[in-house]
């Protein structure tokens, strides 16, 4: 082998490296994927029929805990994710404002179909009616960011 293939073979790994490199979404991404997000309106308007008892606050807690904390946290607010904010688009906080204005039926619509082509899957098929309801009111009713500590499966202690 040539000396000069000597040298090129690892530079075009490196390269090909760098370019797998995860990076920031840009503006028009993040803009793009919050649009699609807030133009969710079929069954938007669904009520939840399923009443804010501090029992079913809990249970939606519970179930958000088995399905949806290894990108959200516990507490819903990406506390000890790893990789929320290199996603393409972002995990969002779901305190956050942008996502608390959703109303119950669009985040129903969003739990129950996913959202593609970002990381959201569809829970469909996997999740009842009243379980997604119940997660929709944990949603409403979270903890302070952090309360819960980080998910087990990063090293933390989940509580």
């Amino acid at each position: 082998m040539t000396r000069r293939w000597r040298v090129l073979y690892p530079l075009a790994g490196l390269l090909l490296l760098a370019g797998c490199k995860a990076r920031q979404p840009g503006r028009v991404e993040t803009v793009l994927m919050s649009t699609i997000k807030q133009r969710v309106t079929i069954r938007g308007s669904e009520k939840n029929p399923v009443e804010a008892t501090p029992q079913e606050i809990e249970s939606g807690r519970k179930t958000f805990g088995q399905y949806c904390m290894v990108c959200h946290g516990l507490d819903g607010q990406n506390t000890g994710v790893p990789f929320a904010d290199r996603m393409s688009p972002p995990v969002p906080d779901l305190g956050s404002p942008q996502v608390q204005k959703y109303s119950d039926g669009q985040l129903k619509r969003i739990i129950d179909d996913g959202i593609f082509p970002s990381g959201m899957p569809a829970s469909r098929g996997i999740l009842g009616d009243d379980e997604v309801w119940r997660i929709v009111l944990y949603l409403r009713h979270l903890p302070q960011k952090g309360s819960l500590g980080e998910p087990a499966v990063y090293g933390g202690s989940s509580r």
